[in-house]
């Protein structure tokens, strides 16, 4: 009973001691004053000495050096403090996704350009007089590539284009080799409704659809996704912090100051707990984020490999050489076949003078075409370059968000170890931290998190990034999500690039029934008037003509 009562007296005389050192300590608020002050407010908000805290709506209501005015102005600093490294690194995230977009975009606008000026340069020199009168076939080509890039099938269909490219070169070509023939424009109507059918260009023409299918999509795909992680971001950064938030903030950054104990800093899993609360909503970002990010990542690869931009547009003008070359050494059975399925068309009453037929050949002589004379592309860089670099900042973008806490909570920030403020004294930090996500605040003892109202902006961010990753997921396959249903043919993701020049399942039924092969295809009947010499003569001449220009570019490119 004696040891009782003597336990008693010395807590009592403890406690009494402690008071009564608060109490004196707060006798005098000049630190307090001087750290206030240094923050911008008026030193004159401080009172002079610790002051009865029972008006306080956050911080301890005991013996305090605060005022619930300094609180008001204390929670408005909280609020600035707690959104300033996360502006920061929101502002580098996107002035890095923001560079690369603009390299990545200049880097495939150039490449189109070049590859233009290439094929422009070559045929120039070639042909002469005989390319700058069809040079705008080409010229709108190429156009139409640049603008399939930067607005999608929205504005071109790339399928219909490459179509009616194919058409036009081969109704140009036909009137060449034929020239001795007069046509009707319902005639070469027939002759451009049939190119799939009759594959004058060969296989050119399946596979280069492919292989600019695959390339473009996953290339402008790709660029739209650099260019909407800024956006996001920029989005995401401009949420505001409940007033719950900014409270448990004020509480755990300057509520120290109240009790005289301006040096002190929260303990680390107090602050975790606190911005797990405040960031809840920006944490639920972070899984459709991660996957966006994925999805960005196997875009690359493909950029890298399959796909490769740089390796398609570059040998553009040599693919279209080998083109020509191929229906340079099918003109005649080209020609018969139209005939037959068009019908005999009239003999020009100007092929009948010898002259006529010495003009129309082609005389132009042929250059050595060298790789080397191709312009440089983006200062001299490279799509592996790119790609390489991009990567690595795409891979130290993963987590952003459920690591907004971890970021906040470092360093300066907080105390190591039991020093350290927990929300009511100097004293360890008991509570258990809880995960990131907004469904699980429901149990945070630090912040009230309203869990059954998501914030709408960051909502809507998570539906842009869902939707984008499905887009990229597509343009991982080959397809153009907008107008293709992803998984459907998988001819264009990865089937070979062999075969027939037509796609179609009902091209064969329709080359019988328009094309109909002879009976005997080595022996062709030909009217007597067809197989005149002059006829031989001008379309000899002009396959010999062009087949050599395909046959030097080739040759080159191959060196």
């Amino acid at each position: 009973m004696k040891t009782l009562l003597v336990l008693c007296v010395v807590c009592t005389l403890a406690v009494l001691s402690v008071s009564g050192t608060e109490e004196q300590k707060l006798n005098n608020c000049n630190d307090v004053r001087a750290a206030y002050s240094s923050k911008g407010f008026n030193v004159n908000d401080v009172p002079n000495k610790g002051i009865n805290g029972a008006p306080l709506k956050v911080c301890p209501q005991g013996f305090s050096c605060c005022t619930v005015e300094m609180e008001e102005k204390l929670s408005q600093q909280s609020h600035t403090e707690i959104k300033a490294p996360v502006s920061r690194l929101s502002t580098n995230l996107q002035s890095t996704f923001k560079q690369r977009h603009d390299h990545f975009d200049k880097f495939f606008r150039e490449l189109l350009k070049n590859a233009e000026a290439s094929l422009h340069n070559m045929f120039v020199r070639t042909y002469g007089m005989m390319y700058v009168q069809n040079a705008e076939l080409f010229r709108n080509f190429f156009e139409s590539l640049t603008r399939y890039y930067v607005s999608g099938s929205a504005a071109v269909n790339l399928d219909s284009m490459l179509s009616d490219f194919w058409a036009e070169l081969l109704e140009r070509m036909f009137r060449l080799v034929n020239v001795q023939y007069e046509f009707s424009d319902a005639y070469m109507e027939c002759v451009s409704r049939h190119t799939d059918q009759l594959q004058p260009f060969g296989d050119v023409p399946r596979k280069l659809r492919i292989q600019l299918t695959r390339a473009f999509v996953a290339a402008r795909t790709f660029v739209r996704g650099l260019a909407l992680m800024p956006e996001v971001v920029n989005k995401v950064s401009t949420v505001n912090a409940s007033p719950s938030c900014v409270r448990a903030a004020m509480k755990m950054l300057y509520c120290p100051y109240c009790s005289g104990q301006v040096e002190l800093k929260p303990c680390q899993n107090y602050c975790l707990n606190v911005m797990r609360g405040c960031f809840a909503n920006q944490a639920d970002l972070d899984t459709e984020w991660n996957n966006f990010l994925d999805a960005m990542l196997s875009l690359a690869e493909r950029l890298e490999g399959p796909f490769n931009f740089e390796s398609v547009t570059d040998p553009i003008d040599v693919k279209i050489s080998e083109a020509i070359m191929n229906m340079q050494e099918n003109s005649m059975q080209v020609s018969q076949k139209v005939f037959q399925g068009c019908g005999q068309p009239k003999l020009s009453m100007a092929f009948r003078s010898k002259r006529a037929v010495k003009e129309t050949g082609f005389t132009g002589r042929f250059r050595p075409y060298s790789p080397d004379a191709r312009p440089t592309t983006a200062a001299g860089t490279s799509l592996d370059r790119l790609t390489s670099d991009v990567k690595k900042k795409l891979k130290n973008a993963k987590k952003f968000w459920s690591t907004l806490p971890e970021t906040v909570c470092t360093g300066e920030r907080i105390a190591p170890g039991d020093d350290c403020w927990n929300g009511t004294a100097k004293s360890r930090y008991e509570s258990v931290v809880i995960s990131s996500g907004l469904a699980n605040q429901v149990s945070n003892p630090d912040v009230d998190v309203d869990i059954t109202k998501p914030d709408i902006m960051i909502r809507s961010q998570i539906a842009v990034l869902k939707e984008m990753t499905s887009r990229l997921k597509a343009a991982h396959n080959g397809h153009d999500i907008s107008i293709e249903n992803v998984g459907d043919d998988e001819e264009s993701s990865g089937g070979e690039e062999s075969g027939s020049g037509c796609d179609s399942p009902s091209c064969d039924t329709d080359r019988d029934m328009y094309f109909s092969t002879p009976p005997n295809p080595g022996k062709p009947r030909v009217d007597p008037v067809q197989a005149s010499s002059a006829v031989v003569a001008s379309q000899g001449s002009m396959a010999l003509a062009l087949c050599g220009l395909a046959l030097t570019l080739l040759a080159a490119h191959l060196r």
